[in-house]
């Protein structure tokens, strides 16, 4: 299956990735992973206070093959890949229909006008990774004037896997150019819990139903099978305790970002 570009609709200041790498949603089925892109675990490094302000990736899994089939109602025995446990969704309390809206993000985020930068956030978008705790908090940092507090507020929007916060300036969002495709298997060990999968570098994802939903250059996907706003992550992993039978520790010489 080949990446349709006319029918994408990408977010403003975000790039499409050159690799035409794309995410398809099949219907009561797992993501298939279409093109190259690394598979890893990202661990969430917090501070003393348990404050989340990086992340360390782990295991890298293998993505030889051109069509990675991956869990996302939450059942598989051998995550992140699919084993065919979906079949048995339903029974399990598991139901995988699609209930996201395709509108763009901008049309429902809440705008919050700063002295130098301006945040847009989108909560429904919000994955629990808890970065936007630092300093005062995004939503107070962005109002601010200080060099320090404009860097910290673009530094916490930069690191919200799921693209819930933005950075404006000058009707411009301020994004991470140099961001390269990834997938990441988020591992929220502060929190004791599995999270989503995050899609670095401007992804596609692709409905079951054939449409695109907005591209955007972070988004999450719920893995947990329970989020209320499949295909995205809604944070329902965190309040559940879901658990992927992966390894807990990060490579020590793993790239920390």
């Amino acid at each position: 299956m080949k990446l349709e570009k006319d029918k994408l609709d990408i977010q403003l200041g975000t790039i499409l990735n050159k690799e035409s790498i794309f995410m398809e949603v099949t219907k009561d089925g797992p993501y298939v992973l279409h093109g190259k892109a690394p598979i890893v675990q990202q661990f969430i490094v917090a501070n003393s206070a348990g404050i989340s302000v990086a992340y360390q990736e782990g295991k890298e899994f293998k993505t030889e093959d051109s069509d990675i089939y991956l869990c996302r109602c939450g059942l598989s025995k051998y995550k992140p890949y699919c084993d065919n446990s979906h079949l048995k969704a339903a029974e399990n309390g598991v139901d995988l229909t699609e209930t996201a809206t395709f509108n763009p993000e901008f049309a429902t985020a809440e705008i919050i006008k700063g002295p130098v930068v301006s945040l847009s956030d989108d909560e429904k978008l919000c994955a629990f990774a808890r970065f936007c705790d630092n300093g005062q908090r995004i939503w107070n940092e962005v109002q601010e004037s200080k060099h320090e507090s404009v860097e910290l507020t673009v530094g916490m929007a930069h690191h919200c896997p799921a693209g819930r916060l933005i950075v404006w300036d000058g009707g411009k969002p301020i994004e991470d150019k140099d961001i390269k495709p990834r997938i990441g298997l988020i591992e929220d060990m502060p929190n004791n819990c599995a999270g989503p999968l995050a899609l670095w570098g401007a992804i596609p994802v692709k409905s079951s139903n054939g449409k695109y939903y907005e591209v955007r250059n972070r988004q999450t996907l719920c893995r947990c099978g329970q989020s209320s706003n499949k295909p995205f992550c809604d944070g329902t992993h965190a309040s559940m305790g879901f658990q992927d039978g992966l390894d807990k520790q990060p490579n020590p010489e793993g790239n920390l970002f």
